[in-house]
């Protein structure tokens, strides 16, 4: 897998494990430079798909414009928490999560995102 660079991508998401269609591609944020992970989604009014902050075990909704869907996900992009945060809140660190994926509130569920899913980043 490797580290990412900051730029864009596709988020890929299989509800299950047996390799067939993904039920969801996401166009994707990257952001794996300290600047771009402390920028993150601040001041933004949308966001066109969902962003990938890496490395991270946390995030806050300080200075957000919008309630986002933050996805906690381990080193082999499994998600292990899911959780809605309107702006001005603080999130606790999750002590496996090595990732953490951003997107507009009510988006991952349409995606299928949810606890024990594994992602796919194309970058």
């Amino acid at each position: 897998m490797g580290r990412w660079r900051d730029g864009r991508g596709r988020l890929i998401v299989r509800t299950d494990d047996s390799g067939a269609a993904p039920s969801a591609c996401v166009p994707l944020e990257i952001a794996a430079s300290y600047r771009a992970r402390t920028r993150g989604l601040l001041g933004r009014d949308a966001v066109d798909g969902a962003m990938l902050l890496s490395p991270a075990s946390g995030v806050h909704t300080f200075g957000m414009r919008i309630p986002v869907d933050v996805a906690y996900l381990d080193r082999r992009l499994r998600v292990i928490a899911v959780r809605t945060m309107p702006p001005g809140r603080l999130g606790l660190p999750r002590l496996r999560a090595r990732h953490v994926l951003e997107a507009e509130a009510g988006a991952m569920a349409g995606w299928g995102v949810r606890v024990g899913v594994r992602v796919a980043v194309e970058a």
